[in-house]
């Protein structure tokens, strides 16, 4: 799984013109489930994710978990981020899931977050297309794979 997360003042997710995620400060995390992941892998992302320390404390320092400050967060399913650019031009998604395997695996890990950071979490719609609003805060944007674990 990869996840590229950003800490947010703002997201929200439209689709076909109605607004089905919006949150104020906290993470908007971009998923993409590759062919073979395992729960051990969504289980060690998602308590990445809720641990990370990127909230800055009161005196400025990043510092703080999602867990820590409270933040809401929303998943958005995002294939694109198993895109293979070392031949041609044009990307190649052979390495994403397909949805047989990759819906099953967003749904738990979005049951895993909200298991963690105990309220309800934002999402997309697998597949749709939508229309994702944020708010860099800083900016932070982080990268994580877990099959690397980093």
């Amino acid at each position: 799984m990869r996840a590229l997360i950003q800490r947010v003042s703002q997201a929200s997710v439209v689709i076909e013109g109605t607004t089905v995620s919006a949150i104020g400060p906290g993470l908007l995390v971009l998923l993409g489930v590759a062919e073979g992941d395992t729960a051990a892998d969504r289980e060690w992302l998602a308590r990445k994710v809720a641990n990370l320390r990127i909230f800055n404390d009161p005196d400025g320092v990043m510092n703080h978990s999602l867990l820590d400050t409270g933040g809401d967060l929303i998943v958005v399913s995002q294939f694109t981020l198993l895109a293979a650019t070392k031949k041609g031009n044009r990307p190649s998604y052979i390495k994403a899931a397909g949805p047989e395997e990759a819906i099953p695996q967003y749904e738990a890990f979005v049951s895993d977050m909200e298991a963690l950071i105990g309220k309800p979490v934002g999402t997309g719609a697998f597949g749709a297309d939508m229309k994702v609003s944020l708010t860099n805060d800083g900016p932070v944007t982080i990268w994580i794979d877990s099959r690397n674990r980093e």
